[in-house]
């Protein structure tokens, strides 16, 4: 369970460091705890690699290109459900810009392999190998994805569209993702339409200048 959780609260405790360096103030400029953030949770999982076996079983070309269809059909609703009260935010969200309105290269890497590579990869183990196989049973490495019933996809993905500001969108997300590891008993192809969601989001938002959906 440590190998699942840990890198997760790591995650969740920069942000709660992240809101209370904003509030805080001061010339510190909090953009750079996300690159700290991203390194010390990827320290985390490469820490706990040994504990991850189910990672060692590579998914058929079928299942990867099914999750990345899937990535973007996530995009897709990602950014057209984001009105009154299905956004709960209201952040500025992350802008990896400079003073004179250039792009902090640095930042902007950082954040594009936070989201497509780290972020996938911790998220996925800690919702749907751990949290949701745990609902269904508390000894959850015996648990196959493909056994998993509808109770634990569901609460498991309600409470993930609860740690995102596009609440609902978060529930489809996690939905797909969920349905993906069921139907495939693979974790890699939630990791692939995760990834390929961050991706294109990330690009999307890099286009358009739409820093709130980061």
């Amino acid at each position: 369970m440590l190998a699942r959780a840990v890198p997760f609260v790591l995650y969740m405790a920069f942000l709660g460091v992240e809101q209370g360096a904003r509030a805080w103030g001061g010339d510190f400029d909090t953009r750079w705890l996300y690159p700290v953030k991203v390194v010390v949770v990827a320290l985390a999982l490469w820490y706990f690699r040994g504990e991850y076996r189910e990672l060692l079983v590579r998914p058929a070309r079928l299942p990867l290109i099914v999750s990345i269809l899937l990535g973007v059909l996530v995009f897709i609703l990602w950014i057209n459900l984001d009105q009154g009260w299905l956004n709960l935010g209201g952040a500025a969200g992350y802008d990896p810009r400079n003073q004179e309105g250039g792009m902090d290269w640095p930042l902007l890497a950082f954040r594009l392999a936070g989201a497509a590579l780290v972020v996938p990869l911790m998220e996925e183990l800690f919702w749907r190998s751990f949290l949701m196989r745990w609902i269904e049973r508390q000894d959850f490495l015996s648990v196959s994805a493909a056994e998993v019933g509808f109770r634990a996809i569901l609460i498991s993905s309600v409470l993930f569209g609860s740690e995102h500001s596009l609440w609902f969108a978060g529930i489809l997300a996690g939905l797909a993702y969920a349905w993906l590891y069921r139907k495939y008993n693979n974790l890699w192809a939630p990791i692939a339409a995760h990834a390929t969601t961050n991706l294109i989001l990330g690009l999307w938002v890099l286009q358009t200048g739409a820093w709130q959906f980061w």
